[in-house]
């Protein structure tokens, strides 16, 4: 049983097959690849739920907060009875923050830290700050737009 060959004669040779298949596997599964320090979580912007986020005011600690990812917003109250709220996106690479402690906003990919107080960056390699939400108080609850 012979193998048909191809109209122009030419009939490739073993290594040649499988050398173009690998190359093509690679080039199909590379671009999916993590690399080191690329970011873990990236989230598109979130549209605001209607009628915004609401935080307890009593689940939001002094000198830190509370993240709330599905909704993509932090709350912090850096001194007592003063609330600020933030985007989660850092915008470095569009990881999400997902720590605050010491009084700074964390984000696990590159490292960037901001401040609790107003988003600001206290480390990057961030260029700027978190983006700032409108954080109001009322009857015990912080309403986040």
């Amino acid at each position: 049983m012979s193998m048909p060959v191809p109209l122009d004669g030419f009939r490739p040779d073993r290594r040649a097959v499988v050398v173009g298949g690998c190359a093509g596997a690679l080039a199909f599964c590379l671009p999916g690849c993590a690399r080191y320090g690329s970011p873990t979580t990236q989230l598109p912007p979130a549209p605001a739920p209607p009628g915004g986020t609401t935080v307890e005011a009593s689940s939001v600690p002094v000198g830190g907060g509370v993240i709330r990812a599905d909704e993509q917003v932090v709350v912090t109250q850096p001194t007592a009875g003063t609330f600020a709220a933030f985007g989660t996106v850092c915008p470095h690479q569009g990881c999400a923050v997902n720590e605050i402690a010491d009084g700074l906003i964390k984000c696990p990919c590159h490292g960037s830290e901001f401040r609790v107080a107003d988003g600001s960056v206290a480390a990057g390699p961030a260029p700027r700050g978190l983006p700032a939400k409108q954080a109001t108080l009322q009857d015990g609850q912080v309403r986040v737009t």
